[in-house]
């Protein structure tokens, strides 16, 4: 199992898969072909279904224009076989294909072809299934986040120090922002209304206000094309931060027990991410949404002293009620329902942290378990509901 680095990954929205991705493909076949006098890049599947919403024709374009005039062909109907976001990539000069490039963008940013991984990191994680983990964690007396401090090394902590940063400046960014989200829905901007708000309430109801507007401030970055840090991707990351910075600014947890928290977080999105997937065109926003619900429930339950068993049953509720959970966002963009999607999400999270703390930890099922029915039920969730953005909540809806 790779490093927790290769889930958390800074970048730009509004989607990891459909914009971080093809961008950083773009890069990838600038730079081996700086001398192309045209590009043609043909998308297909999910990418092309989705792909004006999600700002992939503007992150490649961005890319490509400077050297030489970009061709977007749009293939939404074919899928290929390996993963149904396809690109090709093809460099042309004096009119002839100098060279061909398919690739596919496989979720949270990460790409990959056929034969293995683009980028293939070290598998530093020996053990690979939270069932396993739990054993080493109760043999040895210890507990998750020290699993990942032993697996990474002392190096980690700054990393995810650098996360935690630029979670916490995405947050008050979208709290300080006004206005209507780009793409043509005239979806407002809530985060604000709902912070103000939160001040009038009474104690609970503050403390849920404020859930929603951390949740909806980071949805509400990303889907302006803001600077996101995938937990686990973009169209899923405002729930992580919402409750980590809610815990931390009414709690006052230290900081590096916020870190340790990411660290134990970012194990069981890496198990699911290993296991199964976290790309809404594979599997659905259950892969996306879920998995960041059990990551953050996960996250909460440690701070709250909970023991392995615990945290591993607020993660598999955190997951499980998330399960067959479509990805049909309207007109292809990242806003209705994802990021309304993300402040619920949060919320549940604590719920079931709250459920998991109250308990002895005892649970029928698994987190490993669900991840498995989570893989099997998006093989058989139609692509229609699979990021396509042509069935469910996004069908009959036209992008003005």
């Amino acid at each position: 199992m790779k490093s927790i680095k290769e889930l958390y990954r800074i970048g730009t929205g509004p989607s990891s898969s459909h914009t971080m991705g093809p961008r950083k493909a773009a890069q990838i076949f600038l730079e081996r072909h700086p001398e192309a006098a045209a590009f043609q890049v043909t998308l297909y599947g999910s990418l092309a279904a989705t792909g004006k919403g999600h700002m992939t024709n503007v992150a490649i374009t961005e890319t490509l224009q400077p050297a030489a005039p970009v061709e977007i062909i749009w293939e939404p109907k074919i899928f290929l076989p390996f993963h149904p976001n396809g690109m090709l990539f093809e460099g042309l000069k004096a009119g002839k294909v100098v060279d061909r490039w398919t690739i596919y963008s496989i979720g949270g940013g990460a790409l990959a072809n056929e034969s293995s991984r683009l980028e293939i990191p070290a598998s530093i994680y020996p053990l690979t299934t939270i069932s396993e983990i739990k054993d080493w964690c109760y043999r040895e007396g210890k507990t998750y986040w020290e699993y990942v401090n032993d697996c990474e090394g002392p190096e980690i902590w700054d990393y995810l120090d650098r996360i935690w940063t630029v979670m916490c400046e995405t947050i008050q960014r979208g709290l300080n922002n006004d206005g209507v989200l780009p793409g043509g829905l005239k979806v407002a901007r809530k985060a604000s209304t709902y912070w103000v708000k939160s001040k009038s309430y009474t104690d609970s109801l503050s403390s849920r206000a404020k859930i929603y507007a951390y949740a909806l401030a980071t949805s509400e970055e990303n889907a302006s094309g803001g600077t996101v840090v995938t937990a686990p991707t973009c169209g899923s990351s405002g729930v992580m931060p919402a409750v980590l910075y809610h815990l931390s600014t009414s709690r006052n947890f230290l900081r590096i027990r916020i870190l340790r928290a990411l660290a134990t977080a970012g194990l069981f999105g890496n198990v699911a991410k290993t296991n199964s997937s976290i790309s809404g065109a594979e599997v659905g926003c259950q892969g996306e949404v879920g998995v960041a619900c059990a990551m953050a429930a996960a996250a909460a339950c440690q701070l709250f002293g909970g023991t392995p068993s615990q945290i591993e049953y607020a993660a598999e509720m955190g997951l499980e009620h998330h399960l067959g959970l479509t990805c049909d966002p309207v007109c292809g963009l990242v806003q209705v329902p994802c990021i309304e999607r993300n402040a619920v999400a949060a919320a549940r999270a604590l719920d079931a942290n709250s459920y998991a703390n109250l308990s002895d930890g005892h649970h029928m099922i698994s987190y490993d378990r669900v991840v498995e029915v989570m893989k099997e039920t998006g093989k058989d969730i139609p692509s229609l509901y699979r990021e396509t953005s042509e069935g469910g909540l996004a069908r009959n809806y036209t992008q003005k």
